[in-house]
């Protein structure tokens, strides 16, 4: 019979994390399997503007806005549902990755990201490569108004239309989702922050 290292290892190690993330204009949420929602912070980000360094994420950069000197900037990366500044986004991601799952970097979780429905490959990309960059082993993506459906218990997989309104903190999703999919969707830029 020969070793199998993979059935071995199995008993010692962990199988890899997984975690979705909820990365919105307003606020982040962050759900491990199992846990729930391990993470509800804002979308803010502390930079100095001596050497760009990131100073803080989160509640801790939120209680900074407007109480700050001159030399330190808290603003939100994120802007109509959508990445406005990469690095900072990739810095907010890590923070948020790292406060989930720990600082164990062997396991890198995988990481499943709600996005609008209504963006561009382009900005998509935008958001794999920064969950990539921020410590990712595989970045996914889903649209906000399924991930908003399935939250909700809607059966999306069944022959009936569902209607969904996800209204954020950047945008305004609305879905009509059937068999597993978006049948149409807008997405509006005008939302409840």
């Amino acid at each position: 019979m020969a070793f199998d290292f993979r059935q071995y290892t199995a008993k010692f190690v962990p199988a890899s994390r997984k975690v979705g993330i909820d990365l919105g204009t307003a606020n982040t949420l962050v759900m491990v399997p199992g846990e729930g929602i391990v993470i509800n912070e804002p979308s803010v980000v502390a930079v100095s503007t001596d050497d760009n360094a990131i100073l803080a994420v989160g509640n801790e950069a939120k209680e900074m806005l407007g109480r700050t000197p001159d030399m330190i900037v808290a603003h939100r990366p994120m802007k109509d549902g959508v990445i406005a500044d990469y690095r900072v986004t990739e810095a907010m991601l890590r923070y948020f990755i790292t406060k989930a799952i720990g600082k164990v970097r062997m396991l890198r979780p995988e990481v499943m990201v709600c996005v609008p429905a209504g963006i561009t490959s382009t900005e998509r990309r935008a958001v794999v490569d920064a969950t990539l960059q921020a410590g990712a082993k595989a970045a996914y993506i889903v649209k906000e108004p399924v991930a908003a459906a399935i939250g909700a218990g809607i059966p999306i997989a069944q022959s009936s239309g569902n209607m969904i309104i996800d209204v954020g903190g950047g945008t305004t999703e609305i879905a009509v989702i059937s068999l597993g999919g978006i049948v149409t969707a807008t997405s509006a830029r005008v939302a409840g922050n």
